[in-house]
């Protein structure tokens, strides 16, 4: 059962992030300071998505169990209340960026290093910055069509789409990047436009077959005939997923704000950082997708009234995460020295990346059980426990430790990234007690 649901996902991610490390490869291969002025952008459209991930989750806690109801109005209506709040994020995001993106990318080009490698950081930013803006729009649409249709069992199409949408990312970015095939040679910009293109064509497939199928899909009949959510449902949903949302956002904020405390240390910290994300994402596809089916599985359960079956498959869900995570470290362990040889970039920042990787891989497993059990917690609708376990430890304990030993010690940054890693120990000790003891176990739609 859960991998029915986690594969699809993992292929969908695998393919993704895998694609996105040769897009980060083919712009790394240009210089230092392009690499840096896309990873910083990135980094603040990350608080973005994760806003979205967070606004659609709250409503999707409902379509869960929804779903496990068979009522689809229910869930029509959920799919409303998802396509107003993240209107209202992406409107808010696009003012912000236009109005202060260049004072955000300058946030984090305070470390050592030359005026003109931060100058030349900046512009690159600037530039991929207002060209991925338009991207927003077909991306918000995704998150709310692809996350209902996995909350009602659905993980194929949004794979697929995503599948398709990486290829053309891959093969536009080839094109656009280097000048091939006649076109320019654009460089970063050809970096966003190739992004923005691939958006667009999964949007298109996702939403067009999604309508298609009425029959698969019965909660699209009707859909549009009323943007109302019923107050109600709408007072229910702001309860339980505010605190989600205010939670994907204050956490995506705070690890944004470790970035900038990491990059203290030096314009390089960035280049390396980048390097280790793009290794790491493709291999936390493992923790991340099976959190995910902890999170549709234990829901559907939840809605159902299985609470005995719901507790014992959240038990093997938690426990297969952490031993997958196990044998996915050894690998990254191994290919740690060789992946940084792929860029285009100075030899510090290729060992900080080697150092940063060798410490995710060792933290891997504990990060996989802190993902499932964050998952766990929401599935039954503890959006406030969450909201305390996720976005304020990681506000009052990750940024403090960054910023203290950043600002106020000589530490090198290698030793600063273990320490915020090892304050993660302490949510680890509530993550287990609060599961174990089972506060998650309640149906919020009967």
């Amino acid at each position: 059962m859960v991998l029915v649901i986690a594969v699809p996902i993992m292929i969908q991610n695998g393919i993704t992030n895998f694609v996105s490390l040769l897009d980060n490869i083919m712009i790394g291969q240009i210089g230092t300071e392009q690499m840096s002025g896309v990873a910083i952008v990135n980094q603040l459209l990350f608080v973005y998505n994760l806003c979205l991930f967070g606004a659609v989750s709250g409503a999707g806690i409902f379509t869960a169990q929804y779903f496990g109801q068979q009522n689809q109005e229910g869930i029509r209506q959920t799919v409303r209340f998802k396509i107003w709040i993240v209107s209202l994020i992406t409107s808010v995001t696009v003012i912000l960026f236009l109005c202060a993106g260049e004072p955000l990318i300058t946030f984090y080009l305070q470390g050592d290093g030359s005026a003109v490698s931060a100058a030349a950081t900046l512009a690159y930013g600037r530039q991929y910055l207002l060209i991925m803006l338009p991207g927003l729009l077909p991306f918000m649409l995704v998150q709310v069509y692809s996350s209902t249709l996995r909350e009602c069992g659905q993980t194929i199409l949004p794979m697929k789409a995503g599948v398709v949408a990486v290829f053309v990312n891959l093969i536009l970015n080839y094109i656009l990047i280097y000048g091939k095939f006649g076109a320019p040679a654009l460089g970063v910009q050809g970096a966003a436009i190739a992004t923005i293109i691939s958006r667009f064509v999964e949007c298109a497939i996702v939403l067009v077959h999604t309508h298609r199928h009425v029959r698969q899909n019965p909660f699209v009949k009707g859909l549009y005939t009323t943007f109302k959510v019923p107050g109600h449902l709408t007072v229910k949903i702001i309860k339980k997923g505010m605190p989600l949302l205010l939670n994907e956002t204050l956490w995506a904020a705070g690890m944004a704000l470790l970035t900038q405390c990491y990059s203290i240390r030096g314009l390089n910290v960035i280049a390396a950082l980048n390097i280790s994300n793009t290794i790491n994402n493709v291999f936390n596809i493992v923790f991340i997708a099976l959190g995910d089916s902890v999170a549709i599985i234990v829901g559907q359960l939840l809605g159902a009234g299985k609470m005995d079956e719901a507790r014992d498959t959240d038990n093997k869900l938690i426990a297969f995460s952490v031993f997958s995570c196990t044998l996915i470290a050894v690998v990254m362990l191994g290919l740690a020295k060789f992946f940084p040889l792929l860029y285009n970039t100075n030899d510090e920042a290729r060992t900080l990346a080697v150092s940063f990787i060798m410490l995710t891989a060792v933290f891997m497993p504990q990060n996989a059980f802190l993902h499932a059990s964050y998952f766990t917690l929401r599935s039954g609708g503890k959006t406030i426990i969450t909201f305390l376990f996720d976005s304020v430890f990681i506000w009052c304990v990750s940024v403090v430790i960054a910023f203290t030993l950043s600002r106020y010690t000589t530490l090198p940054v290698v030793a600063v990234y273990a320490f915020v890693q090892m304050g993660d120990w302490i949510k680890c000790l509530i993550g287990f007690i609060l599961v174990k003891k089972g506060v998650w176990l309640q149906n919020i739609v009967e």
